[in-house]
């Protein structure tokens, strides 16, 4: 499992549909405006991410953040728009990479991909998670929800805002919080096998927070 990096893509919204503010006295109320919730802006990002590595005191020593990417570009707007604005002057052998069974997602025997992957010394290779199973990626399994979490903190007004409150909150989240996710991720895997490769099984808690005091985490 140390040599499987996990990507998938998710959209991140601007606000939630329903958002609780405490505001001291006389405070300003934030404006919030929108057509509709269907029309709340949005942004979707690419996020790759690997399995944590400790060392024997429990140190991480390895980072597993891969990265975080937007599906996004900027580019100035034409002189004959109206939005135009003036401008004054001027150590692995082999790594593995799962992905869902989206469309869009290129075959694993892509030669391009191929090509690309084994330069410089590597061997990557494009796997498919199995179908209708997204515990199997530790992104749906919880990894994207504990990212969510700390970007709702935030207030970001504007796209660009908005990215930089999800990668924020991308490189915030402990390589701990990281790690409890892929033990979760391997109690999904035990139940699979147990149902002979069903998903008829119910998420185990393990109590990880008592193991890690007790030093007696799984690897």
């Amino acid at each position: 499992m140390f040599n499987v990096v996990h990507i998938d893509e998710k959209w991140f919204y601007m606000t939630k549909e329903c958002e609780k503010y405490y505001l001291y006295h006389q405070g300003e109320q934030p404006l919030r405006t929108c057509k509709s919730k269907k029309f709340i802006v949005k942004v979707m990002f690419l996020a790759a991410i690997a399995r944590t590595r400790f060392d024997c005191s429990g140190n991480p020593t390895f980072d597993e953040k891969s990265g975080i990417f937007p599906f996004v570009f900027k580019e100035l707007a034409k002189m004959s728009s109206k939005n135009h604005m003036p401008r004054d002057g001027g150590s692995v052998t082999e790594i593995l990479i799962q992905q869902d069974n989206g469309k869009p997602h290129i075959d694993p025997t892509d030669p391009k991909f191929i090509e690309t992957a084994s330069r410089d010394g590597f061997d990557i290779h494009l796997s498919f998670q199995p179908p209708n199973s997204p515990d199997m990626n530790i992104l749906d399994l919880g990894y994207f929800r504990a990212i969510q979490c700390l970007q709702h903190q935030e207030a970001p007004v504007s796209i660009d805002e908005l990215i930089l409150a999800v990668k924020k909150s991308f490189d915030q989240l402990s390589s701990e919080s990281l790690n409890n996710v892929f033990l979760t991720l391997q109690s999904c895997m035990v139940e699979v096998m147990k149902n002979l490769g069903g998903h008829n099984y119910k998420v185990l808690h393990i109590g990880k927070h008592h193991l890690m005091k007790e030093g007696c985490l799984p690897l």
